[in-house]
This record gives C-alpha cells, structure tokens and sequence, in this order.
C-alpha cells in the first residue's frame, strides 16, 4: 500500500470528462494548492503541507497522468497541455468550494501553476514556482553541453513511440536516476517514499512522456502566445531556485521578472527536492507570499 500524508483526507474528484484526480486535503483557512513535480506525486509535500494545516486548507493532488489520479491517452496533444491541467486545477478548487486560492507547484506542478496563473488570474490569489522557469524560457536557456542536464527533455519530446518503450524498459533506472543525481545525498528521500516514487512513475510511462512531449509543443506555443501580448501574472509571485543561472549562464531573476513585476526571487542551499530536503524553508517562504 502507498504511503499516504498522514492526518489528511483522501478523495477523488471529477475535474473533466473522463477524468479525477485524486487529492489529499487537510487543514482548515483559506486554500492552499500544492502541485508536485517529476518523478514524484502530491507525496512530495508531505512536510510542508502538514506544517501549513494549522493555517490553511492544503489541497495536495496527484496532476493528471501522475500517481493514483486518471491517466487520459495522450493522443491528442491538448490532453496534457499545462492549459488543461491547469483547468484541471480550478476544476478541483471549485469542487472543493473554492472559487479563489493559492497556488504552489514544484517542477512540472510549477509549470502547471503558471499556466493556471496566467490562464485564471481571478482565481489563483498568489503563486509560487519551485525550481524551474516557465516552459518557454526553459527551452531558451539550454544551450551546447551544458544543455546534457535536461537530456529528458530532448528524450520525451521525441513522436510517440521510441521513448516510452526505452523509460517502460528501463522505468526504475530512468526514473531513479533523476531522484539520486537531483537530490542533495542518498538520504534526501526516505526509501519508503522512493519506493513509491518509482512505482507511480513506472505505472505511468506514457502519461508522463505525453506530459513532457506537450512541453516540446503545444506549451511552448501558448508560452510565446501570451508572450507576444506581453501578459504577465497579476499576483505576488515567489520564485525558489537552486542557482540554475550561476550554472547555466543566465541571470534567472530576470527571466521571471518579465513575467512576474510582484517577484520575490530566492535561491536555496537544498537539492531540487526542496519541498522534502528543507521543509522549514519551502513552508517559511509560502507564509511570506501569502502574506503579501
């Protein structure tokens, strides 16, 4: 059985046709979502999202194609487009009563919580982005070997076909390598949640390539989209970064600062699985953006 966040209540809930997500919800004030990145599920905030209840409802979902929530064929590119999975997450908001609220994601859940943001800004009140930059810059900032860190990317960008059988034949290395080399040392991730961890990720191979493969496509055309409008996210936003700038040759800040004027950009000593490796800091900073 998989671990689950302990004190919250579990639920599915139907966020589209065809599709529930399944969330963990706990706490009691005004909402608070948090969406979790690759290779991982809504487990990845167990820490924070316990240290916030006292304050907030915390709202943790499995995102589409991820975990125990429904995993649609990826066949049509618009199934996992970050504007779908981002009106998947109003969906769920509205479900649960809540018509306006926070928003935090980490990794793919960032990307998705941009495109909500951007999408519904009557809806998502603050945002925070852990670790990544906006799919269209992430794309702009890799460049020559040092581009080899995001090899993933190039990989499940591919058609349909190749790279699913080569992560389906391989789903505990692929997957395991990232939670190692990503992480701050061997004990960032206690082993039950690990375990976890790839056991999801192996269970869904093509939903997750199809996630990836929309980064490579269609979210990159909705990026430049609002891009060219000059939109920008109305909101306080926070940005967390390991100093991917420093590494590769970009100044981060100001590649969020186009799209973000409310910015609080900070960095971070703690590995990519921030949420899990320094808690106290990912839950301090979301009480100063809430606060703002």
């Amino acid at each position: 059985m998989a671990p689950t966040i302990t004190d919250f209540e579990y639920r599915r809930v139907p966020v589209a046709d065809g599709v529930a997500l399944t969330v963990a919800i706990g706490g009691t004030g005004s909402p608070l979502v948090l969406l979790h990145g690759f290779p991982q599920t809504h487990l990845m905030w167990r820490h924070v999202a316990r240290e916030l209840a006292g304050e907030h409802t915390v709202i943790c979902p499995d995102l589409r194609g991820y975990g125990a929530s429904d995993k649609p064929a990826g066949t049509d590119e618009t199934a996992y487009a970050k504007r779908t999975m981002g009106n998947d997450v109003v969906a769920l908001a509205a479900a649960l009563g809540h018509e306006r609220f926070a928003l935090a994601g980490h990794d793919r859940g960032a990307l998705v919580g941009f495109r909500t943001a951007l999408d519904h800004p009557d809806r998502v009140t603050h945002f925070a982005s852990l670790d990544v930059v906006p799919t269209l810059d992430t794309w702009n900032v890799l460049h020559g070997v040092s581009a080899a860190v995001g090899f993933h990317l190039y990989l499940m960008a591919q058609p349909p076909g190749l790279p699913e059988l080569m992560i389906q034949r391989s789903a505990d290395e692929f997957f395991g390598h990232f939670l190692d080399a990503w992480s701050s040392g061997p004990d960032a991730i206690e082993p039950e949640y690990r375990a976890a961890y790839l056991a999801a990720s192996a269970g869904a191979v093509p939903s997750i390539v199809a996630d990836y493969r929309a980064s490579a496509g269609i979210d990159v055309r909705h990026d430049q989209a609002d891009a060219d409008l000059g939109r920008q996210l109305r909101m306080p936003v926070t940005v967390i970064q390991q100093d991917w700038g420093a590494a590769l040759g970009y100044d981060a800040a100001a590649v969020w600062r186009t799209w973000a004027p409310d910015l609080h950009h900070l960095t971070t000593d703690a590995g990519h699985f921030m949420a899990e490796e320094a808690p106290a800091e990912i839950a301090g900073a979301l009480r100063a953006l809430l606060a703002r």
